[in-house]
């Protein structure tokens, strides 16, 4: 893509925000005045009263897509359009983020550098679950992480995991995060777990208030494949915190860095621990 003319784009918006509407019409404007065709997506011209095209329409005729809004909103953009295999520039509405960087009052200035192919593209890691259901494969994605966890408050939950097929440890607890190198800012850091650096090829697994103090996060090459099952009650799955899914008794989830990675644009001076540094405030 960086050498290809930019001649249309895809715009989607943070949901049950109408007040975006404003602000889209600054965008579309920016965009438009270098001569590129703007589509918006049908939920969100409908949430601000205009016409808009099906999200697959966008993902199938635009060079890229503009995520407004904030980090979740970026993050359900990225699963949607994962297997169009589409770049996503994100532009926060409000406060920085850790994806969506830029701000609405940089657009113009970084439009023009786009035209001119100065800017760069981020490939970052997805994890992909698979689930064996009634002898059918099920297929999940996570761009921030899978979490495995109990289903009633009350109860600590077994989880027996095996790297490569080889046992290697049971977790007892509240449960384990499985986090992506881009979703290790998230829940993973939160439980305790590591910051990874976003475009590294691994993952990590951080258990959730284990019941025993010797249990660590872990950091993995990206080259292996984990399984995950609990034997004594069923568990939830839970991707990106958007998607709950049931993982019944006997049944298990194998998890690995899926083949195919999340293209992100960004400024070509994008600095991932300037970022870091001012969301998490080290330093002050």
């Amino acid at each position: 893509m960086n050498n290809k003319k930019i001649k249309k784009i895809g715009v989607v918006l943070r949901p049950s925000t109408p007040e975006l509407k404003d602000s889209y019409i600054k965008l579309e404007k920016i965009f438009k005045n270098y001569e590129i065709e703007v589509l918006l997506e049908s939920q969100s011209a409908l949430m601000i009263g205009m016409t808009g095209e099906s999200f697959e329409k966008i993902c199938v005729e635009c060079d890229f897509l503009v995520s407004f809004g904030g980090d979740g909103t970026l993050i359900s953009t990225v699963r949607k359009s994962f297997d169009f295999d589409i770049p996503i520039l994100g532009v926060h509405a409000g406060n920085l983020g850790f994806l969506a960087d830029l701000s609405i009052d940089e657009l113009d200035t970084f439009v023009k550098k786009i035209i001119k192919q100065e800017y760069r593209i981020d490939e970052r890691a997805v994890l992909e679950a698979t689930v064996i259901k009634n002898n059918k494969e099920v297929k999940y994605y996570a761009f921030n992480d899978i979490v495995l966890t109990r289903t009633r408050v009350s109860n600590m939950i077994h989880i027996e995991t095996l790297v490569d097929s080889r046992s290697f440890n049971t977790y007892y607890g509240d449960g384990v995060i499985v986090s992506t190198p881009t979703g290790s800012t998230a829940y993973n850091l939160s439980a305790g777990g590591p910051v990874l650096f976003p475009m590294s090829n691994v993952f990590a697994l951080t258990p959730i208030c284990p019941h025993s103090l010797t249990q660590r996060p872990l950091v993995l090459p990206g080259k292996y494949a984990i399984e995950m099952k609990t034997s004594e009650e069923r568990a939830l799955i839970i991707i990106d915190g958007q998607d709950v899914h049931e993982l019944e008794l006997g049944e298990s989830v194998h998890i690995k860095l899926a083949q195919k990675t999340i293209k992100l644009i960004h400024k070509e001076e994008y600095n991932y621990f300037d970022v870091l540094k001012e969301k998490l405030r080290w330093g002050e």
